[in-house]
């Protein structure tokens, strides 16, 4: 089945708050309680200048370079995306781990092999964030590929030390 082509939604109102949460975590030092699957992502905004923030789920690690994988679920127009384009210098905070790191967006072919390795991975919440992004595909890894380089662009975030937990 092909994938449709469509605008992701964002998420607005009460979506956007029950996503937001667990930044709360980190601010209350508990962010070691999501693991190594999430991570904060402290941005510079690209209007204000001032400190964003969003956790974000840890969608691969390379054990060579120790960078973290993310995926814009909410495609390019993703605030956090867009700041982090316009100033790539951010901070992350794994677990208990705080770091300096860069972050870039990777291109669509390489976006659509790390959503197809990340639906390998882990098929049911592949299939939770292509329901909650309003994007439909066949369940192959053809039409995970397809999003991931049509539609939900990766970053890559190499901190400034990598990191041996791999």
């Amino acid at each position: 089945m092909r994938a449709r082509r469509m605008r992701v939604r964002s998420a607005s109102g009460l979506r956007r708050a029950v996503f937001r949460a667990p930044i709360l975590l980190y601010r209350w030092h508990l962010g070691w309680l999501l693991g190594g699957r999430m991570l904060l992502l402290t941005h510079t905004g690209r209007m204000s200048g001032l400190p964003r923030q969003a956790v974000l789920e840890v969608t691969g690690r390379d054990s060579r370079t120790g960078a973290y994988h993310l995926a814009s679920g909410f495609g390019p127009g993703a605030q956090w995306y867009r700041n982090i384009q316009h100033t790539p210098r951010v901070t992350i905070q794994v677990g208990r781990r705080r770091m300096a790191a860069v972050a870039r967006p990777l291109g669509p072919e390489e976006s659509g092999r790390l959503m197809a390795a990340y639906a390998l991975r882990r098929p049911r919440l592949a299939r939770g964030l292509m329901r909650m992004c309003g994007l439909k595909t066949g369940g192959s890894a053809e039409g995970y590929h397809r999003i991931g380089r049509d539609h939900i662009p990766f970053v890559r975030v190499l901190p400034d030390e990598p990191s041996g937990n791999g």
